[in-house]
């Protein structure tokens, strides 16, 4: 009976066990699945957390501005805050007499005598030099420049620039010159865009006879540059009529200041763009060039300014176009040209005559500027 019994509890085991087995793996089973089904629950809680401000933001766009704004404020430094602050109270509260500047620190008059003074001594023992200067750019430069290019008939000047624009910047732009050229003489404005061409150009070989090589002495001095530097913000921020009055104290009335007057003001971009494209030569080609014995000159000549003439084109083309702007201003002082019809159209108050001397310095402004940015993109394109 022992014997039965054992060997039907052995029989019996494998039936129990068996689905035992089965079953702790289906609960495993189930348990996994459990667990999975709660991580992907708490990551639907964490995006719908995410997602419940930008859900706010859209519902509720009244937020925006204010947290905008707190933002904005938050992000002021202290010492803006205290500088309103003294303002806001300095102009609130009564000061009297002591906001005044005091007497003793106005040195206006002063300074305005010692200038005036300075002025008239030049004017009497450097008249000799300055008339020198003025009877030599007019008779030398000036006149003849302008005399060849009124001389000039009008069909063969436009077929000229029509080609060079054709030649430098492309088709349609040289049809558009045609007709801006043609335009001009429709106008009866060719002579005076001739005269007004003559004194630009003058202008722009004397700044560029001065500007490049002050551009480069500035390029290879930091101290020299260094001191040039204000002198020419000074000279750029200053308002072109203040340029008129010394000039003509000195040169008088006429075409000469004018010319001078122009170069004062279209000098600092060539000097600047000098400076900056001979800068920014790579410092490896300079050693290069050193390797193979260049010298310093051989090194300015054939690595530096090649490399750098694209960006002093650059700076030629701003100086060109501060020139041209400035010779309108310069025709109160009898500079002539089309910014005489600008100025008669204002002293008259003919609306026609001066628009019409408007458009023409437009017309030769854009070829003059077209023509200039042309030669610095053909310039990388020949080197390739």
């Amino acid at each position: 009976m022992a014997k039965l019994w054992q060997q039907s509890v052995v029989e019996a085991q494998p039936i129990v066990i068996g689905p035992s087995i089965k079953a702790v793996k289906v609960a495993s089973n189930e348990a996994m699945d459990t667990r999975k089904e709660a991580k992907g629950a708490r990551g639907n809680l964490s995006r719908a957390d995410e997602s419940l401000p930008a859900a706010l933001e859209v519902e509720s766009p009244f937020w925006e501005p204010a947290l905008t704004l707190t933002r904005v404020l938050a992000a002021i430094p202290i010492w803006v805050w205290l500088a309103a602050t003294l303002l806001i109270a300095g102009s609130l509260t009564s000061l009297g007499t002591s906001a005044d500047v005091p007497e003793q620190m106005l040195v206006g008059p002063t300074v305005r005598k010692a200038i005036d003074g300075a002025v008239d001594w030049v004017v009497v023992y450097w008249h000799p030099f300055f008339s020198a200067v003025n009877v030599t750019l007019l008779q030398w430069l000036l006149v003849p420049l302008q005399n060849w290019l009124i001389g000039l008939p009008w069909w063969l000047t436009t077929c000229v620039v029509t080609l060079a624009s054709y030649r430098v910047v492309g088709r349609s732009f040289s049809l558009l010159t045609a007709g801006m050229m043609v335009a001009l003489a429709a106008f009866g404005l060719f002579s005076a865009a001739m005269a007004t061409l003559a004194i630009v150009l003058t202008s722009t070989l004397l700044a560029v006879t001065l500007g490049i090589p002050t551009g480069i002495l500035a390029a290879k001095n930091n101290l020299f540059d260094a001191a040039t530097r204000p002198i020419l913000d000074l000279m750029q921020t200053m308002p072109s009529f203040v340029y008129l009055i010394p000039v003509v104290m000195l040169f008088g009335l006429g075409k000469v200041p004018a010319v001078i007057a122009v170069v004062i003001y279209a000098l600092p971009p060539i000097i600047r763009f000098t400076s900056l494209g001979i800068r920014q030569v790579d410092s490896s080609i300079l050693e290069a060039a050193r390797a193979f014995g260049a010298t310093g000159a051989q090194l300015l000549v054939k690595v530096q300014l090649p490399l750098a003439l694209p960006t002093i084109m650059a700076g030629l083309n701003q100086t060109i176009m501060m020139a041209l702007a400035m010779v309108v201003i310069a025709a109160m002082i009898g500079a002539g040209g089309v910014g005489a019809e600008v100025l008669n159209g204002i002293a008259r108050l003919e609306s026609g005559t001066g628009l019409l001397g408007g458009i023409a310095i437009v017309f030769m402004a854009m070829i003059l500027d077209r023509l200039t940015q042309g030669l610095v993109k053909q310039r990388p394109a020949e080197r390739e």
